[in-house]
């Protein structure tokens, strides 16, 4: 189930509650028993490392420069 973040307007304090998706959006009381509470968005952080790709063979066989875009793309 996933867990949403909330922030209480009247206390300050920020929250986490797990609930259905389709419930995501409902009012909920803080910890202290506050209604006046707003959703915050979160953010998701992704981990791992990922490797530059290979750069793509030139057209042509290579060689020459120059041309509209300094060689890079053009033939």
């Amino acid at each position: 189930m996933p867990r949403y973040e909330y922030r209480c307007r009247t206390c300050g304090d920020t929250f986490e509650k797990s609930r259905p998706m389709a419930e995501s959006a409902a009012p909920t009381a803080c910890p202290a028993g506050h209604d006046d509470t707003v959703k915050l968005l979160s953010t998701v952080a992704v981990g791992g490392s990922a490797s530059a790709p290979a750069p793509a063979p030139r057209a042509g066989g290579g060689g020459g420069g120059g041309g509209c875009c300094g060689g890079g793309c053009c033939s």
